[in-house]
């Protein structure tokens, strides 16, 4: 007997400075290829047109490239999914012009994603790694370079905010904390880098005092920028002596702050599922100081594997997996959205 045909969704993301196109059968990933642009270190943070720019050049190889280790011809797939948003405008179009055009030559379905719930559901993405998924519903902390969220999972296509930031991400935070130290973009790895030699307690940096389940950045921005520049005022040498010690310290106060609003929504909405998605998810302290906290407190965490932690098309097929199974496609006219 003749095995069913799997469900292949192809996925596209292209909201800020990654190329990525990824293949799913049936929710299992067939291919995942993503292509960054070194260009933006030189400037010391993404720069919009050149982003846009480069897009154009790697969307139709990393295409290419996806559905050739997927072993898939663009004619046998069911549906494309891509990135309508939040993100890039210049971005967003590349990605958003070439699916609706390859989804109507193929005259098959187009599904637009948002790429923050794609985020929250790359947990269920399957690969050759064994990883269980969490049941509905679940709490989720999506925390990057743009955006810091605390999500009510209720199903794939309800979801809602109980907690965001003020003003900057996490990964925002890290980011140009590593900028007053010298480090190169992005910051953020390095940062973790360095931290794992540091000791947190060196420097104190306050803890921001937020109503409700809402989260701000600004405030240790500020006080980190403040004691790297008083430091350098009285001891030249002082930033290249004391980095390791700089880093942890900025690094345990963000985690602290997202790891304590995490624990008190927990408590507020009794659901002890919980998952921790986004760039910054690949923070070695986050997971570390996560699963510790998790097993004091009886939570079962869940965290995706590195590859779908940071940008990447798997979790926008994923999104377009749950989508298709549920009649949710876009019309060939719909345009990206810059701000969700």
């Amino acid at each position: 007997m003749t095995a069913p045909k799997p469900l292949l969704i192809l996925g596209i993301e292209s909201s800020c400075d990654d190329t990525a196109a990824a293949v799913l059968a049936d929710g299992v990933v067939r291919s995942n290829v993503v292509a960054g642009q070194e260009a933006h270190a030189l400037w010391g943070g993404v720069v919009p047109e050149l982003a846009s720019r480069a897009h154009q050049e790697h969307i139709v190889p990393v295409v290419h490239q996806a559905l050739r280790e997927a072993r898939v011809r663009a004619e046998d797939l069911d549906a494309i999914a891509f990135t309508q948003g939040p993100g890039l405008m210049g971005s967003l179009l590349v990605g958003a012009c070439f699916a609706r055009s390859m989804a109507q030559a193929l005259g098959i379905p187009l599904i637009a994603v948002d790429h923050l719930k794609a985020h929250v559901l790359a947990h269920f993405i399957r690969d050759f790694e064994a990883s269980p998924a969490p049941s509905f519903p679940f709490l989720n902390l999506t925390v990057s370079g743009g955006h810091t969220q605390l999500i009510l999972v209720e199903a794939p296509d309800r979801m809602r905010i109980i907690g965001t930031t003020l003003d900057d991400a996490a990964g925002e935070a890290f980011d140009k904390g590593a900028k007053v130290l010298g480090l190169p973009y992005p910051g953020g790895p390095l940062i973790d880098l360095h931290a794992q030699r540091g000791d947190p307690s060196r420097f104190t940096l306050p803890s921001p005092v937020i109503a409700g389940l809402n989260f701000s950045f600004s405030g240790i921005k500020t006080a980190f920028s403040n004691l790297v520049r008083k430091g350098q005022e009285s001891d030249p040498a002082f930033m290249e002596r004391e980095l390791p010690h700089l880093c942890a310290a900025l690094q345990h106060r963000i985690v602290s702050a997202l790891l304590a609003n995490l624990r008190k929504a927990v408590h507020a909405h009794g659901i002890r599922q919980v998952g921790i998605s986004g760039g910054v998810s690949a923070n070695s302290a986050l997971r570390q100081r996560a699963t510790a906290l998790a097993a004091d407190e009886g939570w079962e965490l869940f965290l995706p594997p590195f590859a779908y932690c940071t940008d990447n098309a798997a979790m926008v097929a994923m999104a377009g997996h749950f989508a298709h199974r549920a009649g949710q496609h876009a019309a060939l006219d719909v345009v990206p959205v810059a701000r969700w």
